[in-house]
């Protein structure tokens, strides 16, 4: 019996990795986009948007430029997945036999707190993944990059930071983890039950769909405030007389808002949501037929 279970869930960690994979390939111009577009603010005045950020990027360093930082995007999606995702499905059965009569509250909080450990675990891949995203932009800014590669990134990060550089902005990290999961596993456990159970579809490609639009949208609502200030509070480093521009995620929110105004939490809202949506729908329809395939029952 314990060998069984153990196999399983061997089997839910690859197919949770493959799928998402797949999904953070397919989306990650996206990304990219967004992660520049948050930034702006912090170098320049002007006004922009996300069609633009990408023409630039294009023209500046061809299509292969939408790439920049896909592998410890990668990595850290090879961690940060399978533990909020099978991490959620484990706590979930452990709370209720019955996953349908749990409540939308008490799935919140079981994603939420998924997201969190998953997210501390994840969070120097993640470090990494964001500061070679902001060397695209420097690059363009014609400036040299700051690393030549995820591991370089690691080696200087360590060097110059501590070891404890690697969790550098790690509480707005985990908060926005904390908020995205909290919309999305249990936005997508319980649509996809409703959906269902409501027989608007069968437990098919067209259920899977419908849920992961709807977990999309109310995790960018959650969490894209958190979302600017963990990519600003990462990106930051220390001038040459060793100050930084934000003391704490709070700072950097205050900073944000009082320089840029009340929308500025939400920059980036539609590009998050338009990675967030598709990266749900790839993710969730892969890993659903991936189960399918390997003789699990659905999520």
């Amino acid at each position: 019996m314990g060998s069984s279970d153990g196999k399983r869930a061997n089997t839910k960690i690859l197919l949770t990795s493959l799928a998402a994979m797949v999904a953070e390939t397919t989306t990650f111009p996206i990304d990219l986009t967004k992660t520049r577009l948050q930034l702006h603010g912090e170098s320049s005045a002007g006004r922009t948007n996300a069609f633009r950020v990408a023409s630039e990027i294009v023209r500046e360093q061809g299509p292969v430029g939408l790439y920049k930082g896909l592998s410890p995007a990668i990595l850290r999606h090879l961690f940060y997945t399978p533990i909020r995702i099978v991490g959620y499905e484990h706590l979930r059965n452990v709370v209720c036999t019955d996953a349908g009569s749990l409540s939308l509250s008490s799935k919140a909080l079981i994603g939420g707190f998924s997201g969190f450990i998953a997210q501390i675990v994840a969070s120097p891949a993640d470090l990494v993944k964001v500061r070679m995203q902001a060397d695209g932009r420097m690059v363009s800014q014609g400036l040299q990059p700051r690393y030549s590669g995820p591991f370089d990134a690691l080696n200087k990060i360590v060097r110059m930071e501590g070891f404890g550089g690697l969790w550098k902005g790690v509480f707005p990290n985990v908060q926005r983890a904390f908020l995205v999961n909290m919309g999305e596993l249990a936005c997508y456990d319980h649509a996809k039950r409703f959906v269902i159970q409501n027989k608007i579809a069968q437990d098919n490609i067209y259920a899977h769909t419908l849920a992961s639009i709807m977990s999309g949208l109310s995790a960018t609502a959650l969490s894209c405030p958190a979302d600017v200030v963990k990519t600003r509070m990462m990106n930051q480093a220390a001038d040459k007389e060793g100050k930084i521009k934000y003391s704490s995620s709070y700072d950097c929110l205050m900073k944000t808002v009082r320089f840029e105004g009340l929308r500025a939490p939400w920059k980036g809202f539609f590009p998050t949501w338009a990675r967030l949506g598709p990266w749900q729908f790839v993710f969730w329809v892969s890993y659903e037929k991936f189960r399918q395939i390997a003789g699990l029952s659905s999520f």
